[in-house]
C-alpha cells in the first residue's frame, strides 16, 4: 500500500510521546535495575508505585513502575500542545467510536484515556507537574546516564492500518520495512517530535509493547552499561547489541528489566523536522535495515513483547518474514 500523504494539520496537536507504567513483581528489585543501574532519577516513590525521569526531562516522570500480580504495560502516554487540544482528541476518539474517559493521574493535569483502534492504550495530557532542571547536575549521572525517553515500539497485526490512524494524528513517516512480494509494511516510523520516531510499529502478534527507548548522550555510555551489567548481575537482562541499526542510523542495545520488559538504550539516530522529507525505503529482507553492524537480532526480539492491560491478542495478517537467527 502507498503510504499516506504528511497530515500537517491534525484534529489535535501531539508534542511528543512522555510517559510509560510498567506492572512490576517486585519494586525493591525493579528500582535497583531502573535507578541504579539505567540511572533513572526517582521523583517519587511509596509502597505501591515508583515515578522516574531522565536527566533532561523537567516534566515529573517518563515512567511509572505499579507494583501488581502480572508485568504488564498501561497507557502509553502523550503530550499536547494546549488544554483545548485534549477537548479536540476526545471528539476525534468519540468520532472514531474509541472509547473516552477523564481521568485522575498523580502528578498530570487533565488527562483523557482512550485507545486506538487496534487496542493499544494510549492517554494525552497538557500538563505535568514541573521539576527543577537537573541536566548538568553531573554527580547525578550514574548507569547509562539516560537524558530523555525517546520512542516506542508496538508489535502491529495490520503496519499499514496502524500507519494510516497514526497520520490521522499528525504522526510523519521517516522510515519503513516494505514487503516486495505484497507491497504490504513489515514495519515503520513515525514521528512528531522531530527525531526518527515518537512510535514504531513491527509486525507481529500485537497489540504488545516491543520496547521502550531512552536517548543517551554517546555510544560511550552503552559501553559503560555492558560493563556495569556484566559485573551487578544484570548479564542474564542483556538481550541485543551493542550494534548500528541501518533503520535510523542509531546506536543501540536492548536490555530486559527484571520483569521481562524490554528497554533500548538508543542515539546518533538524526533531525527530521523538515515536513517535506522523504521516508527512506527498506527492503524486509535487507539485514542491514535492523543491524548495519552488529550481531543478528535473536529471535526472542522478534518473538516477545509486553502484553497491554485488557488488550486481547490476535496473530498479524502479514505472515511475511525476516530471516532470524537461530
Amino acid at each position: 500500500m502507498p503510504l499516506p500523504s504528511p497530515n500537517l494539520y491534525p484534529d489535535f496537536n501531539i508534542v511528543r510521546l512522555s510517559h510509560v507504567e510498567f506492572v512490576v513483581t517486585d519494586l525493591t528489585r525493579s528500582k535497583a535495575f531502573y535507578a541504579e543501574a539505567l540511572g533513572l532519577q526517582v521523583t517519587y516513590e511509596d509502597g505501591n508505585r515508583i515515578c522516574l525521569r531522565a536527566l533532561e526531562e523537567r516534566n515529573h516522570h517518563c515512567i511509572i513502575l505499579k507494583k501488581g500480580e502480572e508485568p504488564v504495560a498501561r497507557d502509553l502516554g502523550f503530550k499536547v500542545y494546549s488544554d483545548s487540544d485534549l477537548d479536540k482528541a476526545e471528539t476525534f476518539f468519540k468520532a472514531k467510536g474509541l472509547p473516552v474517559a477523564w481521568v485522575e493521574r498523580p502528578h498530570q493535569g487533565r488527562t483523557l484515556k482512550t485507545q486506538d483502534p487496534f487496542g493499544v492504550p494510549l492517554e494525552f495530557y497538557h500538563q505535568m507537574e514541573t521539576l527543577r532542571p537537573i541536566h548538568q547536575q553531573y554527580r547525578l549521572y550514574k548507569g547509562v546516564r539516560p537524558l530523555r525517553i525517546d520512542h516506542f515500539n508496538c508489535f502491529s497485526t495490520d503496519v499499514d492500518s496502524s500507519v494510516a490512524f497514526y497520520n490521522e494524528l499528525g504522526f510523519r513517516v521517516t522510515e519503513y520495512t516494505e514487503d516486495e512480494e505484497t507491497k504490504k509494511l513489515w514495519a515503520a516510523w513515525v514521528h512528531r517530535k522531530g527525531g526518527v520516531h515518537d512510535m514504531a510499529f513491527t509486525n507481529g502478534r500485537g497489540p504488545r509493547l516491543h520496547h521502550v527507548a531512552f536517548w543517551v548522550p554517546t555510544p560511550l555510555a552503552i559501553i559503560d552499561l555492558l560493563d556495569l551489567m556484566s559485573t551487578s548481575g544484570y548479564l542474564a537482562n542483556i538481550e541485543r547489541g551493542p550494534g548500528r541499526h541501518g533503520i535510523s542510523n542509531a546506536f543501540f542495545l536492548y536490555i530486559r528489566d527484571p520483569d521481562g520488559h524490554r528497554i533500548e538504550i538508543y542515539c546518533s539516530d538524526y533531525l527530521t523536522v523538515d515536513p517535506d522529507l522523504e521516508p527512506i525505503k527498506w527492503d524486509l529482507k535487507d539485514p542491514q535495515r535492523q543491524t548495519l553492524w552488529g550481531a543478528p537480532a535473536p529471535r526472542s526480539w522478534f518473538e516477545e513483547g509486553t502484553l497491554f492491560e485488557g488488550a486481547a491478542v490476535e496473530e498479524p495478517k502479514l505472515q511475511a518474514q525476516p530471516i532470524v537467527a537461530p
